[in-house]
């Protein structure tokens, strides 16, 4: 029988070791294993936890070794992670286990000699939280921003651009909104299906769900479901994955039955076929990605969900001279630092840094330059991002207006869940609405005097 903590033990090595991706390392060793759901999906906790956690945990190693950092094996490293991440922050797994089961750790991957220390340290740090002298709790910080980040586990860098934008308390509110699992949101597909009959099939099923207000497909699955291809209406195509503020991103485009759509950046396609099904899958869809693996996930899905109004079209979308003037309507969903889905995305916040958000922005202006290009006079372009970052979203929108005097926000006409700014863009947090972080505005073509 396997363990599931050596599994998580080889994914977070990988991470630790090679500075491999944390969903990449953690869907290899998941191939190649043989566990059950239940197992897989505490490897999938504890690789993913301990990659969020990894600089509070970190700080605790460190205040608490005998032995300084420098003259620890890399691999003592990653087993007190995930020794110490199940104490810190599992509470259904009985310290006693978490001691003796990372100690076994130690013991199985030639540490044998360190065990003790590892037993040490853990039972050292039962003993402090025990009398309420948790490291992470009782020091005293050289600031706000530092308690916050390492309390919370993020870069000083993304704390403090976050305190400039919306205070200290919210800050802390985001930043455990955060490190929360991860929901799933369903969308319906409504040429297949209904939500009512959704709800139905699911609830026959005992998987319980709720309704988003203000998106009419959207549901929210409430607790595990077990592997998403086995639910309820999978491979019939009645729904697909994508969450609440990717779904609101369509709406605001408001594609028609009939319209000639551009997706300058599709991949994997949740925006395309969305706007598909609002369209009833009549008119035509330009999904443009410069990755052909990435549009070929794009095809199965629109397979799937039983799509023939979308046309598959790889390529760079700064190059693409055969769409100007073309489109009724551009969706411009662009690349990004993914600062808005960071419980998503485990290693994320530790990846970037402000000098390649700069980078990311110029490539967000370019884009965005191009695939204005794509527009009919009068027709619309909604811009888009699942960051959170000014330089990303409102420096990328205030840059092109200063520059094309042709083009102007058209603020929302719908209902939205999320209150519009003075200028007209919809910015979502996500500690106040409950959904991935995003940023979308809505920009029309005035025909020219």
């Amino acid at each position: 029988m396997q363990n599931p903590r050596q599994i998580a033990f080889l994914a977070l090595r990988e991470v630790h070791r090679r500075g491999a991706f944390a969903d990449a390392a953690l869907d290899r060793t998941l191939r190649n294993s043989q566990l059950n759901d239940l197992d897989r999906r505490l490897v999938t906790e504890l690789v993913y936890g301990s990659v969020r956690r990894m600089r509070s945990i970190d700080f605790i190693i460190d205040k608490l070794a005998t032995k300084k950092s420098s003259q620890q094996p890399p691999d003592l490293r990653t087993i007190l992670h995930l020794g110490l991440y199940q104490l810190q922050y599992l509470n259904h797994i009985p310290p006693s286990a978490a001691v003796n089961t990372t100690v076994q750790l130690a013991k199985e991957n030639k540490l044998s000699g360190l065990s003790s220390f590892v037993n040490g340290l853990l039972r050292q740090y039962i003993r402090l939280t025990e009398t309420d002298l948790n490291p992470l709790t009782v020091t005293n910080y050289k600031s706000s921003v530092e308690r916050l980040g390492i309390l919370h586990s993020f870069p000083d860098w993304l704390v403090e651009l976050w305190n400039e934008q919306i205070g200290e308390t919210e800050t802390e509110q985001l930043c455990e909104w955060f490190n929360q699992s991860p929901t799933i949101h369903l969308r319906i597909n409504p040429l297949k299906s209904s939500i009512a009959q959704i709800e139905t099939a699911f609830q026959a099923h005992n998987i319980s769900t709720s309704r988003i207000p203000h998106l009419p497909q959207a549901l929210r699955l409430n607790g595990s479901t077990g592997a998403i291809q086995n639910l309820p209406g999978y491979g019939e195509g009645w729904w697909t994955i994508q969450d609440s503020s990717a779904q609101l991103v369509t709406h605001l485009l408001d594609p028609q039955p009939g319209e000639t759509i551009i997706d300058a950046c599709a991949a994997p396609g949740g925006k395309t076929t969305h706007s598909a099904e609002l369209m009833q899958d009549t008119g035509t869809i330009y999904a443009c990605d410069k990755t052909a693996s990435r549009l070929k996930k794009l095809a199965e899905n629109a397979d799937r969900l039983q799509m023939k109004s979308i046309k598959i079209h790889t390529g760079d979308s700064r190059h693409f001279p055969e769409f100007i003037n073309l489109a009724d309507r551009v969706l411009l969903d662009a690349p990004c630092s993914g600062l808005g889905t960071l419980h998503r995305r485990a290693d994320a916040r530790w990846r970037h840094t402000p000098e390649n958000i700069q980078q990311q922005s110029q490539l967000q202006s370019e884009l965005l330059a191009n695939a204005a290009t794509f527009v009919k006079s009068g027709g619309v372009l909604v811009y888009a991002t699942c960051t959170i970052h000014p330089l990303e979203n409102e420096q990328v929108v205030r840059s092109f207006l200063d520059t094309n005097p042709h083009w102007q926000i058209e603020p929302p006409t719908i209902d939205l869940p999320v209150q519009p700014s003075p200028e007209g863009w919809v910015k979502v947090w996500p500690h106040k609405h409950q959904m991935d972080g995003f940023f979308m505005v809505r920009l029309k073509r005035f025909k020219k005097d």
